[in-house]
C-alpha cells in the first residue's frame, strides 16, 4: 500500500494537472487518471502506471479517466500498426512484409475474423488504407491449378479449418465501407463471386435453408458446444450458427448491392437467396420460452434447439435487421449480464476453464452497445459503456477479454484459471473502444451523420455540471450541449448545427421504448451454470420396436422433436432412420444435447471411392462415409477433407452434395448428405473438392500439413453409410 501511495505521489508531482485527477473503482480495484497540459495523461492501472501521449482525436468531458481511456486506445491501435506480420506457423516465423495492423501483442498476425470485426468496428473509417491493406492479406488465388476466382481465406481452426469453420464471410462486413478505391472494389466484386458460390455449393443446406458451420469467434468446441465436440467436431460442421449465417445474409447483401450498381442479373438472385436467409434464420434460431436467438442448432438429420446464447449472434442479427423489431428488441433487453457487464454466452459451462466461458471480450460489449443503440435499450448502453471503461482502465491496456465477474485479466481457480489466453492492444478491443467513444458516447457514424443515443445515467459522469461535452476527431469537432431537464432515459439530438468543421448538437431528453423486464444474472448462482450434459440415449431392439429409457428431469428428442411424457419411449421400426438425443432439465435451465443415437435400417458398403446400391423402392437416403483424417489436430489446420459425392441412378441425371472429412481421432463419420433417389441402380463416386490448402495464401503455412508441402485435400474412407430416411412430405418438422 505504501509503494502505491508513493507512487500516486510522484506521478502527480511529474504532471502539470489541468484537471482534477479521475478515480474508476471496481472489484475493490481503483484506477486513477491524470491529464497534462500537452495533453498526455498519466493511469495509474490497479497499481501499474501506464503513460499515455497526447493522440490525434481528443474528448473534452468532465471524466478525466473518459478522455485519458480514450487517448489509451489510440495509442493501443498506434503501437498495432507494423509493417511486417509473423507467426510461427507461417514462414517459420519469419516476418512477412504487410503494412498492416497486427492482432494484438501475443498475436503479431493478421487473421480474417478478428480484423474484418476491428475494420467494422471503427479501423475503417479512422485509417481505410492500412486496414484495406490488412484485408488484401487475406485475399487469395487457388493453387491446385483447376478453381478460378478470388477467395477470402477461412483461417486454421477446428477439424482443419473450413467449412467446419464458414465464417470467412466476416470479410465483406469490413470491406463494404472501404468504397473509395475503385481497384479494391473490383476486388471485393470478385471475392464476393467466388466464395458465395463456393459457400452456397458446399455450406449451403437446402432443406433447413441455412448455412452449416462453426458459431463466428467462439471457435474452441467445449467452450460453447457440448464437451463430446472435443475430439469429434463432425457436429459442428453439420449443425447451424446465428452468427454465422446473419454474416452469410450481410455478404448476400453486399452482393445484391455490387450487382445493381454494375447492372449484373444476378442481384435478384443474390436479393432472393438474401431474402430467404433472412426468414429462416428468424424462424429456427427463435426460442421462445428464452425469448432469445439461440446460438446453435442441430444438423439437418436432427434440428434440435439448443438453450446456448451468444452476445455476437445476438447483436449482429440486431444490426442486420433479419429479426423482427420486437424480437430484436426483446432478445437483447432479455440476454443476461453480470457484474462485469455482457458475457459472450450464457449459460457457462461448470466444467470449463475461463474463455469464451465465463468471460466478457471487449469487442462484442461493443457489438452490443451498437446493437442497443439501434433498439435504444438505454440499460445495455450504460452497462456496455461502463463495462468497456472498466476493464481498459484496470488492465492498463484494451486486452482480448475478461472474467465476467470481475473483470479480471486471471482468476486463479486450478484446471478452471483464465482467460486460458489472453493479450494487451487485441486489435478487436482497441476498436471497440473506439467505437464506444465515437459512436456510443457522441454519436457520431462512419458515414458522417451525428445521432447520439447517450444514457440520462451517464450525465453525471461525463458532463457533471458541464454545459457540453467535446470530441475532436482532428478534422471535425462535435459538441454535445447538455439539456435543462434530465426527465428521461435517453439524450437524443434535438437541433443539429454546422459551421464549418464545428457540429453543434443540442440534446433533449427522451424515454426509451418499453422495455421488457431483463433479468441479471448471479454468477455466485449455481443457475448461472448449465446442467451437465447427459450420455447419448440408448435404444433397446426388441421385435420391431426400439425402446429408449427416460431418466428423470430428461427430455427426450426424435428427429428434431420434442417427444416422450413418461419414463420410455418407444419407436417403431417404419423402414426410416431415426435420430435422438437427451437433455437434463434443472429449474428453468437446459443442457446442452447429449451424443446423438440413430435407430433404423443402415447399409455399410465397403469402399473408398465407388459404391453401388440398388433401391427396392424409390426414397430418401442419408449418406455418412465412414473414415479416419489424421493429417492434423482437431483443434488446427487447414486439411479438413472436403469432398463431392456423385450419384448416378439409371436414367437419371447426376446429383452431388458436399462430404467434409474433419480431422479426426481415429475413424469416425463424416458430415451427412442427403438424396432422392428412384427405384432401381445407383452408382455413387467420390470426387475431388476444394479445401483451404488449395489457396495460395498458405503456401507459406509451416504449422501442419497442406501448407508449403502442397495441397492436401484426402481422408483414408472405409465405407459409405447409407440409410432410408423420411422425405420432406413424411417429416415431422
Amino acid at each position: 500500500m505504501l509503494k502505491t501511495i508513493c507512487l500516486t505521489a510522484a506521478l502527480g508531482a511529474a504532471l502539470v494537472s489541468t484537471a482534477a485527477a479521475a478515480d474508476l473503482t471496481f472489484d475493490g480495484r481503483t484506477a486513477r487518471a491524470n491529464a497534462a497540459a500537452d495533453g498526455s495523461f498519466q493511469l495509474l492501472a490497479d497499481g501499474k502506471p501506464v503513460a499515455i501521449a497526447a493522440q490525434p482525436m481528443r474528448s473534452r468531458t468532465d471524466s478525466v479517466m473518459f478522455d485519458a481511456l480514450f487517448a489509451l486506445a489510440q495509442q493501443d491501435m498506434a503501437v498495432d500498426r507494423v509493417d511486417a506480420i509473423r507467426d510461427p506457423a507461417f514462414n517459420f516465423g519469419n516476418p512477412v512484409d504487410c503494412e498492416c495492423f497486427q492482432t494484438g501483442e501475443r498475436w503479431p498476425y493478421v487473421w480474417t475474423r478478428d480484423v474484418s470485426f476491428a475494420a467494422d468496428l471503427a479501423l475503417a473509417r479512422l485509417e481505410p488504407i492500412r486496414t484495406r491493406q490488412s484485408l488484401q492479406f487475406k485475399l487469395s488465388k487457388a493453387r491446385d491449378g483447376v478453381t478460378p476466382g478470388l477467395f477470402v481465406a477461412q483461417d486454421t481452426g477446428s477439424g482443419g479449418s473450413w467449412p467446419i469453420s464458414s465464417d470467412r464471410v466476416v470479410w465483406f462486413l469490413a470491406a463494404r465501407d472501404l468504397h473509395d478505391n475503385s481497384s479494391f472494389m473490383t476486388e471485393t466484386w470478385q471475392a464476393l463471386q467466388a466464395t458465395l458460390a463456393q459457400d452456397r455449393a458446399m455450406v449451403f443446406d437446402s432443406r433447413t435453408g441455412l448455412y452449416r458451420g462453426e458459431t463466428s469467434f467462439l471457435d474452441w468446441r467445449e467452450q460453447t458446444y457440448p464437451d463430446w465436440t472435443r475430439n469429434d467436431v463432425r457436429f459442428i460442421g453439420d449443425s447451424f450458427a446465428l452468427s454465422t449465417n446473419v454474416l452469410h445474409y450481410q455478404a448476400l447483401r453486399l452482393a445484391e448491392k455490387y450487382a445493381r450498381e454494375l447492372g449484373d442479373a444476378r442481384a435478384s438472385q443474390y436479393a432472393a437467396w438474401a431474402d430467404a436467409l433472412a426468414t429462416q434464420i428468424d424462424a429456427r434460431f427463435w426460442r421462445e420460452d428464452a425469448g432469445m436467438y439461440m446460438s446453435y442448432i442441430g444438423e439437418a438429420a436432427h434440428p434440435v434447439p439448443y438453450a446456448k446464447y451468444d452476445l455476437l449472434g445476438i447483436s449482429l442479427g440486431v444490426l442486420a435487421e433479419v429479426f423482427p423489431a420486437e424480437r430484436a428488441r426483446r432478445s437483447l433487453a432479455n440476454y443476461p449480464y453480470v457484474e462485469g457487464g455482457s458475457p459472450v454466452v450464457w449459460p457457462q459451462e461448470a466444467q470449463q476453464p475461463i474463455y469464451h466461458n465465463r468471460a466478457v471480450w471487449p469487442f462484442v460489449s461493443a457489438y452490443s452497445l451498437r446493437a442497443a443503440r439501434k433498439v435504444e435499450d438505454a440499460t445495455r448502453i450504460q452497462r456496455e459503456i461502463e463495462s468497456l471503461m472498466r476493464g481498459s482502465a484496470l488492465a492498463g491496456s484494451n486486452m482480448e477479454n475478461y472474467e465476467m465477474r470481475t473483470l479480471a485479466v486471471h482468476v486463479d481457480e486450478g484446471p478452471l484459471s483464465g482467460p486460458v489466453v489472453n493479450s494487451p492492444r487485441q486489435l478487436w478491443s482497441v476498436a471497440g473502444y473506439l467505437s464506444m467513444v465515437l459512436e456510443g458516447v457522441f454519436g457520431v457514424e462512419a458515414d458522417g451523420t451525428v445521432a447520439p443515443k447517450l444514457p440520462v445515467a451517464l450525465v453525471p459522469q461525463l458532463f457533471d455540471k458541464r454545459d457540453s461535452i467535446e470530441l475532436d476527431t482532428g478534422s471535425t469537432r462535435y459538441i454535445l450541449k447538455r439539456p435543462r431537464t434530465l426527465d428521461g432515459d435517453l439524450l437524443v439530438a434535438k437541433k443539429i448545427e454546422r459551421k464549418g468543421n464545428t457540429v453543434t448538437v443540442q440534446l433533449e431528453p427522451r424515454r426509451d421504448t418499453p422495455r421488457v423486464s431483463a433479468f441479471r444474472a448471479d454468477p455466485a448462482n449455481p443457475n448461472a451454470f448449465a446442467p451437465a450434459t447427459p450420455a447419448a440415449p440408448a435404444a433397446q431392439k426388441r421385435g420391431n420396436t426400439w425402446t429408449i429409457a427416460i431418466p428423470a428431469h430428461h427430455q427426450l428428442w426424435q428427429d428434431g422433436i420434442a417427444v416422450g411424457s413418461s419414463a420410455t419411449h418407444t419407436v417403431t421400426n417404419d423402414g426410416h432412420q431415426h435420430c435422438l438425443s437427451l437433455t437434463r432439465r434443472e429449474g428453468d435451465l437446459e443442457s446442452l444435447h447429449s451424443p446423438m443415437t440413430c435407430i433404423g435400417p443402415q447399409q455399410r458398403l465397403p469402399g473408398a471411392t465407388h459404391w453401388t446400391w440398388n433401391a427396392a423402392t424409390s426414397t430418401r437416403v442419408r449418406i455418412r462415409l465412414h473414415y479416419d483424417n489424421p493429417n492434423g489436430p482437431i483443434n488446427t489446420g487447414v486439411t479438413a477433407a472436403v469432398k463431392q459425392l456423385a450419384v448416378q441412378c439409371v436414367g437419371q441425371p447426376v446429383q452431388r452434395a458436399t462430404i467434409v472429412m474433419p480431422h479426426s481421432i481415429g475413424p469416425q463419420e463424416s458430415t451427412a448428405a442427403e438424396f432422392d433417389l428412384p427405384k432401381g441402380s445407383c452408382r455413387f463416386t467420390l470426387e475431388p473438392g476444394f479445401n483451404m490448402s488449395a489457396l495460395e495464401h498458405f503456401a507459406q503455412y509451416n504449422g501442419g500439413k497442406g501448407g508449403r508441402d502442397g495441397v492436401l485435400n484426402a481422408a483414408n474412407v472405409q465405407a459409405l453409410l447409407i440409410a432410408p430416411v423420411a422425405g420432406d412430405a413424411e417429416a415431422t418438422r
